[in-house]
């Protein structure tokens, strides 16, 4: 007998996990939702990316009745290759075809970032050139839509190169550390705003 509950499927481990942030979620983990209308992306665990802010925001979208998948990237380290720092740490971030199959699948993209802003920038860019849905990015750094679209980054206010578009930024979101109430709040309400925003057409354009 229902009771004013809605069944959530929480399934976030590929395997054992190993080493610091695989505890949590191992690279190449996919945890499918009921449905696809959000994918929440989380760079590859290591020591520069834990996947535990995004797993606490996953729990807390879910927790507001919002269907979300994860997915931790299995080439989330790094830099692509055209950035600036040419792959930087020596390793090239990059996208598997499974991982643009299963992202291209959902309504909305969450993408999880650090602390460096010329890093990051560059891994949006190249995501939303192979992905072709709307995104909100969630980071540390201060960043502002100029700073996507001075690299050719499509966003809700310009036009850009890419398929897919920014369309909110939330950041103050620290690495290794809980994620504050306040800053799930308005994640919570961007990606409530985006939905609605998705099913009246505004980003028919980019879907």
């Amino acid at each position: 007998m229902p009771v004013g509950r809605e069944t959530q499927l929480v399934v976030c481990r590929k395997g054992q996990g190993l080493g610091l942030g695989g505890g949590i979620a191992q690279r190449g983990t996919f945890a499918k939702a009921i449905k696809n209308d959000v994918i929440n992306i989380a760079m590859s665990p290591g020591y520069r990316h834990v996947p535990k802010p995004v797993c606490e925001i996953t729990t807390e979208l879910r927790d507001k009745g919002i269907d979300v998948g994860e997915i931790i990237l299995n080439a989330g380290d790094g830099t692509p290759a055209d950035a600036p720092s040419g792959g930087g740490h020596g390793v090239a971030f990059g996208l598997e075809p499974r991982e643009i199959e299963m992202i291209g699948r959902h309504k909305l993209a969450l993408l999880n970032h650090g602390n460096v802003k010329q890093h990051f920038i560059y891994k949006v860019r190249f995501v939303l050139t192979r992905i072709n849905i709307p995104t909100i990015v969630l980071c540390q750094c201060p960043v502002d839509y100029e700073d996507f679209e001075s690299i050719g980054i499509s966003t809700r206010y310009r036009e850009g190169k890419t398929q897919g578009k920014v369309v909110e930024i939330v950041s103050g979101i620290v690495r290794h550390e809980s994620v504050p109430q306040d800053k799930l709040n308005e994640i919570v309400s961007k990606v409530k705003k985006c939905l609605r925003e998705i099913e009246e057409g505004k980003f028919a354009a980019a879907m």
